[in-house]
């Protein structure tokens, strides 16, 4: 009776330079050059055509981590951030992914998610030890992206290599960055407000001190002073960026009385959607309707509340997918030892509209 039990089968080795000049018969040099685009190699057009065909036969994949080695650089680019769960993550990969591809360059992204403090602040070794190992592999030049627009110090050990900073800048003034134009974006809300009519606008602004608010606050007094209307301190109300808040300014800001009478905002700029999110309620509560009793503008573009409020929520949009895209553009500039045109770029916040206005 044949025995019914066989013999394993040894994996098969993975394909070698040696094999692929073997099989074309030349010299390992000769592969090595044609893989590596050596444009100073005597090496004749039908030669380098048969070596491709061999690479392509064979399924040759050339060692990255050897290729790596010899060149002291890699196809990846490293991504610092603690962004990875945070629902604008996916735009910000989204962007600088496609972008490096187009240079055939792919991300490693380390997450810092529980790196940074609610001030900004740095959990200095998890952050270290991401970058540290970015490094160990040997990346081109790291991208460091942060949830939010601030000033950031980041670790030492970055200015070894080519590194630029998304939708946060350096606090040191060291290191080129990519931020969304806060102001231009206070500014096109304002103005839409305006375009529809209002000319009391209330402002539902976030924590004062931070580069989003300070910029949102200077467009919205720009458009209001070029309609030639005054800036109103009362009706400003500043908070921390959550619905709760939105709400509770809103209800300020609906309720107030000058000299006795109701002198209510008929529309309201909300420096982020989730206080937008907030006002709604504020607005409804009192029997009012939107837009038609109302207007409502948003900041962010956050899709989950944006798109699924009632009405649609009209609103400003941060750029996360075109900072990363940027981000890269720069990043290859600079691991190419290019100029860059400024420190730190500025990209556009466009208006969605939807239906509050």
């Amino acid at each position: 009776m044949a025995n019914s039990t066989q013999a394993a089968v040894p994996a098969p080795r993975g394909v070698t330079m040696a094999d692929v000049a073997k099989h074309a018969g030349v010299s390992r040099t000769a592969v090595s050059f044609v893989l590596n685009n050596r444009e100073n190699a005597s090496i004749s057009d039908e030669t380098k055509q048969r070596i491709l065909e061999a690479v392509q036969t064979l399924g040759y994949r050339p060692n990255a981590g050897a290729r790596a080695l010899a060149s002291q650089r890699s196809d990846w680019y490293g991504l610092v951030t603690e962004i990875v769960t945070a629902p604008f993550a996916v735009n910000i990969i989204k962007g600088a992914q496609d972008e490096a591809w187009l240079d055939k360059k792919f991300l490693l992204i380390a997450s810092t998610e529980q790196a940074t403090g609610q001030n900004g602040s740095r959990h200095a070794g998890m952050e270290d030890a991401a970058v540290e190992k970015l490094l160990e592999q040997r990346v081109a030049g790291i991208l460091y992206a942060a949830t939010w627009h601030r000033a950031v110090h980041v670790p030492e050990i970055v200015r070894e290599i080519p590194t630029v900073l998304i939708n946060c800048f350096d606090a040191e003034g060291k290191l080129p960055s990519i931020v969304p134009d806060e102001r231009r974006g206070g500014r096109r809300a304002t103005e839409r407000l305006l375009a529809a009519g209002h000319r009391r606008i209330g402002f539902i602004n976030l924590d004062p001190d931070i580069p989003a608010a300070l910029g949102r606050m200077e467009g919205y007094r720009e458009a209001l002073a070029q309609a030639g209307i005054a800036f109103d301190p009362d009706l400003v109300v500043s908070g921390h960026a959550t619905a709760d808040v939105g709400y509770e300014a809103a209800c300020e800001l609906l309720d107030r009385r000058y000299g006795g009478k109701a002198a209510r905002p008929t529309a309201l700029f909300c420096a982020n959607d989730r206080m937008a999110m907030g006002a709604y309620d504020a607005i409804k509560e009192r029997g009012l309707a939107i837009p038609k009793d109302i207007a409502v503008i948003g900041f962010d573009n956050q899709e989950l509340i944006a798109a699924y409020l009632r009405p649609k929520l009209t609103t400003v949009a941060l750029p996360f997918e075109e900072m990363g895209a940027l981000g890269v553009q720069t990043l290859a500039s600079l691991t190419a030892g290019q100029p860059i045109t400024a420190h730190q770029q500025m990209v556009d916040c466009p208006l969605l509209e939807r239906f509050s206005v």
